[in-house]
């Protein structure tokens, strides 16, 4: 079946064009033209935009804002974008870090989107343009409806900059090292007021179908001081409203089993 390429200098354009729901958007590839190379004869069109609006970073500031465009490549390469670094490296090799996006990311399905799951623990907003214009949408609502987002083209996700370094914490579990799928991936981000925690995040991948937030674990954290109470309060309600599949990497029975581990583990800074 003959694939049509149409390549739009209007992110607007390139929205509407993926209303056809035989239409993909391509940006780095890593997904679709391995779909291509699988012969997923469900895609007919391949849609493209040259907005350089969407490859853009602005780190300057206290917000931080992505492009859809931008590589894993490019994060590890921004002094400013440090924090981040780790969740990038996680990401595949070089050949996938220098072609894979952040837009991407968002709709990769498990065990990977690492990234993602990084982005939803800093409670990023996604910013989509559609055939009504464009919105923002909190990347947590995004995840629970991107299998229903025909007609939407995303164009950039944004957050809040952690306001220390240590404010962040991320890991991903694989058996294949240093770029296979992941067993689970975590991310938490818990900003500290008076020696308490003020607004804890807490996200998990392969733990569902898409990346989740950890609300349980994120209620046991909340108000309190990061000690060892807490952290292995927020360790036993990790498994909490999780769904995680079988797949090749592990069962669903060792995925429960090991989150709280894990999540106890990146909380206390050990390796």
């Amino acid at each position: 079946m003959p694939v049509t390429v149409k390549t739009f200098t209007s992110s607007h354009d390139a929205a509407a064009a993926l209303s056809d729901r035989s239409a993909r958007y391509l940006g780095g590839g890593t997904l679709v033209m391995r779909a291509l190379n699988e012969g997923d004869i469900s895609i007919s069109t391949i849609v493209r935009a040259s907005d350089q609006a969407m490859t853009r970073i602005d780190a300057t500031g206290s917000r931080i804002t992505l492009g859809a465009g931008v590589t894993f490549a490019r994060i590890l390469a921004e002094r400013d974008l440090t924090f981040l670094h780790a969740p990038a490296r996680s990401i595949g090799g070089p050949a996938v870090r220098n072609m894979g996006t952040v837009g991407g990311n968002l709709f990769a399905p498990v065990p990977y989107g690492d990234f993602t799951v990084a982005m939803l623990a800093l409670d990023a907003v996604v910013s989509v343009q559609g055939g009504l214009g464009g919105r923002e949408i909190a990347l947590d609502e995004f995840l629970q409806s991107r299998d229903r987002q025909a007609g939407t083209l995303v164009l950039a996700i944004s957050f809040a900059k952690p306001g220390s370094a240590d404010a962040f914490h991320y890991r991903k579990i694989a058996r294949i090292k240093p770029k296979g799928g992941a067993v689970i991936t975590l991310a938490a981000h818990l900003p500290m007021n008076g020696g308490r925690i003020v607004g804890a995040r807490v996200a998990l991948g392969s733990m569902a179908p898409t990346p989740i937030r950890a609300r349980a674990a994120e209620r046991a954290l909340e108000g309190r001081s990061l000690d060892a109470s807490t952290i292995n309060a927020a360790a036993a309600a990790a498994v909490e409203g999780t769904a995680p599949s079988d797949n090749a990497l592990g069962s669903a029975w060792y995925r429960r089993e090991i989150v709280g581990v894990h999540l106890r583990r990146l909380l206390s800074g050990q390796e």
